[in-house]
């Protein structure tokens, strides 16, 4: 299905330029951009994906990741294909790096993924397994729909989009995954084919113009971004351009897509990355891809009390008040409490994990 894509221009030489992330393809008739989804027909420009998904699947929000967004709740999570990304070592290749529309195999209009969540008890809708930038017409319309049932929106991304569009598409998100996936320019060149300098324009606005609740990923690659240097700029220019409430979060690499060469990320590197990001003052950094529950937990920085346990996805122990404080000190949790500064309690969805099919539920749900 076609639909009209938003974000572009008609160039003096005949050409149309996406203007929706800082790649700006310029397309002759028929062509695709680098996302391969938007696509030139005629005088405009479409999205090919709308309405399709490579699949459903009911996570929990840990999984994100989100430690300080409604913890415990399930969220219903989907993607469509392709990518504005050239990252080598992604870990969703089969369905970002795909240019086969088969992979989408389930159909849900916005209104339906909405209904499908609130019937589910989903207390939001992520965006994601591809980066919902290149389905944004898609992916704000389901937001809208959600938000009209009081479910919320999540976006997982690397953040690559231009300024813009950015503003519409974070007018509808409540909270996001950024994946800040290095820490240099010559990184994000050769590894992933985009620019850092974007990436950290994005979140600086998040920071300064949203009130979207967002966290950080950093997936750590053997010999490619795990030096001490660039995780002591990186933790640094954290610290100082967004704080120390913003949760960053270390994930261990496996070897996939085009890089496939290296090794796993030792449990030992990403710990001492954490230690590294803790010592320049962040307050909430955590692991991933590595069992680790001691440092999966979240802990008062005030008083030092382990406030959330977390033993890979399930939490193990709650510590805050109804207003979002630490229960030993009283010092706010950023994140948990809500516009009126209720902190509820959390879910009890745990680890499981339950996959969709959306063309077996009815309409009418």
């Amino acid at each position: 299905m076609s639909f009209p894509g938003r974000y572009w221009h008609m160039c003096d030489d005949g050409k149309i330029q996406c203007d929706l992330c800082p790649r700006f393809c310029r397309l002759g008739e028929d062509q695709r951009g680098l996302c391969f989804v938007r696509k030139r027909e005629g005088d405009q420009m479409v999205l090919t994906t709308y309405g399709r998904s490579s699949g459903f699947c009911v996570d929990p929000i840990e999984k994100k990741p989100l430690n300080h967004f409604i913890p415990g709740t399930p969220i219903l999570s989907f993607g469509t294909a392709g990518c504005n990304l050239t990252c080598k070592f992604c870990q969703n290749w089969d369905m970002s790096k795909s240019r086969e529309m088969d992979r989408l195999m389930d159909q849900a209009s916005p209104k339906k993924i909405a209904n499908v969540a609130k019937a589910l008890n989903c207390q939001s809708v992520a965006y994601t397994y591809n980066d919902p930038t290149i389905f944004l017409e898609y992916a704000v319309d389901t937001a809208k729909a959600c938000e009209n049932l009081g479910v919320k929106s999540v976006a997982v991304t690397a953040g690559y989009i231009t300024p813009e569009a950015r503003k519409e598409f974070y007018s509808h998100m409540h909270a996001a995954n950024v994946d800040l996936k290095g820490f240099t320019e010559d990184f994000y060149n050769k590894i992933c084919g985009s620019k850092l300098s974007d990436v950290l324009d994005t979140l600086k606005y998040l920071k300064n113009e949203t009130e979207v609740w967002f966290e950080l990923t950093n997936l750590i690659i053997p010999t490619k971004n795990d030096s001490e240097k660039e995780l002591h700029e990186m933790s640094e220019w954290i610290m100082e351009n967004l704080g120390p409430n913003v949760p960053l979060h270390f994930t261990a690499f496996h070897p996939d897509w085009k890089m496939r060469d290296l090794p796993r990320t030792s449990p030992e590197t990403v710990l001492n990355a954490r230690r590294i990001a803790m010592e320049k003052g962040l307050h909430y950094v955590y692991v991933g891809n590595i069992h680790n529950k001691e440092a999966s937990s979240t802990y008062c920085h005030q008083c030092g009390c382990m406030v959330i346990g977390r033993d890979w996805h399930v939490l193990s122990e709650w510590y805050i008040n109804d207003r979002g404080q630490c229960s030993n000190c009283l010092t706010p949790v950023a994140g948990l409490a809500q516009e009126d500064g209720h902190c509820p309690m959390p879910g009890n969805w745990g680890a499981k994990r339950q996959p969709i099919h959306m063309a077996a539920i009815s309409d009418n749900i």
